[in-house]
């Protein structure tokens, strides 16, 4: 992968329960490849409980809790899938106040799958050409979003850059892009 994500700090926000495994982990050894730091944000403090699909996964330590953080502390920001992850997460106010806080500093953001359940409730997808997993479509239309059903679509239509995939066999492209925007438009704290 090229791009260099040396000194930027990358927040990478998830529910306590129900994050797809994969879909953390493969962007987390991107970001760290390329030299970035990601930092776990839940919404609650000890481990969080990943799935693999609908079965119990891996573990891995929250570092830091959504409440006790803003956008100003990282230069990127990354929303894994799983369908109970956002439907969590979307739900939790202070988490979606933290998505949009990346949106109107003008920070890069990278969702995957699910994870665009909390653009749509953080009120950020009107105007926005947009993929997700195929279930997600009505939910984007329905908040003003332009859906698509391509492997990965970057927007760059309003005051930060959207990169977006739609499940775990996009990840390879869904991760490259991250590294190579997160370098380009991300600015080290």
């Amino acid at each position: 992968m090229s791009g260099s994500l040396e000194g930027r700090r990358v927040a990478v926000l998830v529910a306590p329960e129900g994050v797809e495994q994969i879909e953390l982990t493969e962007p987390w050894r991107a970001v760290t490849e390329a030299g970035g730091q990601p930092m776990l944000v839940s919404t609650a403090e000890g481990p969080v409980q990943a799935f693999d699909h609908l079965d119990r996964a891996d573990k891995f330590d929250v570092d830091r809790q959504v409440q006790d953080v803003s956008a100003d502390d990282f230069d990127a920001l990354v929303l894994p899938g799983g369908v109970a992850n956002p439907d969590q997460l979307r739900t939790d106010e202070r988490a979606v106040s933290f998505i949009r806080e990346f949106f109107d500093a003008g920070k890069p953001v990278a969702v995957i799958c699910h994870g665009p359940w909390t653009l749509v409730e953080a009120g950020v997808v009107a105007g926005r050409r947009i993929t997700s997993w195929p279930s997600l479509r009505t939910d984007i239309v329905n908040a003003g979003g332009d859906w698509v059903d391509e492997e990965l679509v970057r927007c760059d239509c309003g005051p930060s850059i959207l990169l977006s995939s739609r499940k775990p066999d996009d990840l390879p492209a869904f991760c490259d892009a991250l590294v190579q925007e997160f370098a380009a438009r991300g600015a080290t704290l």
